[in-house]
């Protein structure tokens, strides 16, 4: 079967319909997963983002950045040390959690994801300065958290 290639901007709800337009595309999709993964994106957005298009005023509205590659998580921390500062300065945490491209292993590190997130919000719900307490708590979660897997947590501050 041949490869389905959709651009940044093609909206989940397309790709889907193109990957089961038929019996047989449908079955293959479903057993490597991507109808799957289709389905889950679009519970978040309506399509994939493609970050060098987004514009710093969007970027600097996030807290937390988390790549699910080392590759994206170098070109994000990059991206954002050659953009050009906003007026407010704000500081951007970048995390990597890098993830073999699997349904399996994106739900699991999805959900390891998602318990880091709350870990951070906690702290910062607290009222402790997420600037100061980010790199120990995720550190901290590498330790207690990342016992099982080889995977390093990479984390980044970065301002824009």
């Amino acid at each position: 079967m041949e490869p389905r290639i959709f651009k940044f901007g093609t909206p989940y709800e397309e790709m889907y319909n193109s990957m089961s337009a038929t019996p047989e595309d449908e079955a293959f999709f479903t057993h490597n997963g991507v109808l799957q993964l289709c389905r889950r994106g679009a519970a978040v957005k309506v399509a994939p983002q493609r970050w060098q298009d987004m514009t710093s005023e969007f970027v600097s509205t996030h807290d937390v950045v988390i790549a699910f590659e080392e590759r994206i998580f170098d070109a994000v921390v990059e991206d954002l040390q050659t953009r050009e500062p906003t007026e407010n300065f704000e500081p951007i945490h970048v995390i990597c959690l890098d993830t073999k491209d699997n349904p399996h292993e994106a739900r699991l590190q999805g959900r390891v994801a998602l318990e880091l997130c709350w870990l951070l919000e906690k702290s910062a719900s607290r009222g402790e300065d997420l600037v100061l307490e980010a790199a120990a708590i995720v550190d901290a979660f590498q330790n207690e958290r990342m016992t099982h897997t080889q995977i390093h947590v990479l984390y980044q501050l970065c301002y824009l």
